[in-house]
């Protein structure tokens, strides 16, 4: 096991979630001392592109809902979809996730390595809101890569990490792929050589009673259904509100139960303030970021929505929110909470 340094903590790049302004992105050996760095990194809040077996992950802290906001910065991400969290071991995973027979089995035969379980969240769960797009599951990967595995010892959490590319680029699976899409956009490159498998990790939803295949990837359905003794069930189809959610797949996010109404000017009667920056001056709401930072707002979403909801207000009245930079993906992520809902059935 590595060991993390006993150094001050490091400093951060500059990154577009903030200012736009963009600086070198560090380029580093996966050996013992720059994995110990990156743990430090991550652990200060910062980014840090690593190995996996599959392909180069994109890291933050999964317990840290800025932390996270800033891999959507960097990505660009249109919006808030769930990320799968990384952790070194079943043990670490059994602390973020409750686990049913079916998903300890698929566990304990292919973790570590390329599968992705999408299980309800453990009353224990540490992983923040924004790494589950504001689910009750959340989507654990014990990674098989030796440097994946060393800087999740050495960070000691749970690790958010999409692709370490562009939104809608393609997956890199060297250390050069990342640095062609993210450089200055990110603080630390650890450079463990070629990805072996080439292709995201395989993801299984195991909520229901039926254990489906969400996305293929890495560990083949074949095998995953010698090990559960039957098939797979199918999945639902794409926009299915029904569907289970998880990373890489259109979804449905958490809404609240009263009615958004965007870019109100003031809460209305019955409604409650979803402010950002101190626009409902006098009225009674909670606000996203009183300073009107977006990286704070996109940190703050769905607790403040949820904390909102919890009052019993038939809506929640929303300030005007920037569309530029996280707050394209906030918006987005209004809108979808705001959209009418299918008829219950």
């Amino acid at each position: 096991m590595y060991k993390p340094s006993s150094e001050p903590p490091v400093k951060m790049n500059s990154r577009p979630a903030a200012i736009g302004k963009e600086t070198n992105t560090r380029l580093l050996p996966a050996d013992a001392a720059s994995i110990a760095e990156a743990a430090a990194v991550l652990r200060a809040g910062g980014l840090v592109a690593f190995p996996t077996e599959t392909v180069y992950g994109l890291g933050a802290d999964a317990t840290s809902g800025t932390a996270v906001a800033g891999i959507y910065a960097a990505k660009q991400r249109p919006s808030f979809n769930p990320l799968i969290a990384h952790v070194p071991s079943l043990a670490a995973a059994l602390r973020e996730g409750n686990f049913s027979t079916a998903a300890l089995a698929l566990a304990k035969a292919f973790w570590p390595g390329p599968l992705t379980l999408v299980v309800p969240v453990a009353s224990t769960c540490s992983v923040c809101d924004l790494a589950r797009a504001g689910l009750a599951s959340v989507a654990l990967r014990a990674p098989s890569h030796p440097v994946a595995r060393a800087l999740l010892e050495a960070a000691g959490r749970p690790v958010a990490a999409p692709s370490a590319n562009r939104s809608g680029r393609v997956s890199p699976t060297t250390a050069a792929h990342v640095l062609a899409d993210l450089d200055g956009r990110i603080d630390l490159v650890l450079d463990g050589g070629p990805a072996d498998v080439g292709v995201e990790s395989t993801i299984m939803s195991c909520l229901g009673p039926e254990p489906m295949l969400l996305r293929p990837g890495g560990v083949p359905r074949e095998a995953i259904e010698r090990v559960l003794g039957r098939p797979l069930a199918d999945p639902p189809e794409a926009g299915d509100p029904a569907a289970p959610l998880a990373p890489g797949l259109l979804a449905s996010h958490y809404a609240p139960r009263a009615a958004l109404r965007m870019e109100a000017r003031a809460p209305g009667q019955d409604e409650a303030g979803l402010d950002f920056g101190g626009q409902f001056a006098g009225a009674a709401s909670l606000d996203l970021s009183p300073s009107g930072d977006l990286a704070e707002a996109a940190a703050n979403l769905f607790g403040h929505l949820r904390a909102l909801d919890a009052t019993g207000v038939a809506g929640i009245a929303v300030a005007p929110i920037p569309a530029s930079g996280l707050g394209e993906a906030i918006n987005d992520r209004l809108a979808r909470a705001a959209a009418p809902r299918p008829a219950e059935r």
